[in-house]
């Protein structure tokens, strides 16, 4: 490619975006122009394939609306979207995730993927080891030990029907 045409799409590539591939879920920040305003529409999905390169580079989302599957093609460079978002990452084996279109339901699901230093309810590997545990409030305490202190008779009554011998309906002798 001429030094020209590389310097010029140098120009227009997204200076920062996540690092995200198939099988990661996506929020997509969109630009819509409806007449003379302008909103912002969000596309939550699956990635499912990355392809091309530079400025051409896209990449497809797949989501199911109201039961019926919707994909849609980003360029990733657009000046169209505004951001996107990493929602969780997903673990699959392929690149291209095409397999996908044909489930339906739970089987549709995707395996999540642990990164380095992530761990759960958005802590990190450090942050999380490092949380003590909440110390248990006084009311508590005294009820815990009452009931420890408290005698073992506490058999339960029983009802006249059972002092008389009678059998309660369905149960056999």
């Amino acid at each position: 490619m001429s030094k020209l045409i590389e310097a010029i799409e140098k120009e227009e590539l997204r200076r920062r975006s996540p690092d995200f591939r198939a099988g990661d879920t996506v929020r997509v920040h969109t630009k819509v122009r409806e007449g003379n305003r302008e909103r912002i529409q969000i596309f939550q999905g699956v990635v499912i394939q990355r392809k091309g390169s530079g400025i051409r580079e896209t990449f497809t989302v797949r989501k199911n609306s109201f039961g019926i599957g919707v994909e849609r093609i980003f360029p990733l460079h657009s000046p169209f979207i505004d951001k996107i978002e990493l929602v969780k990452t997903g673990r699959v084996r392929r690149s291209r995730i095409y397999y996908i279109r044909k489930r339906t339901g739970k089987k549709s699901r995707l395996r999540e993927r642990i990164l380095p230093g992530q761990a759960f309810d958005g802590l990190t590997v450090s942050e999380a080891i490092e949380v003590e545990p909440r110390p248990e409030p006084e009311s508590t305490k005294e009820e815990t030990s009452k009931a420890t202190a408290a005698p073992a008779e506490s058999a339960p009554a029983k009802t006249t029907a059972q002092e008389a011998g009678e059998s309660s309906p369905g149960v056999s002798k």
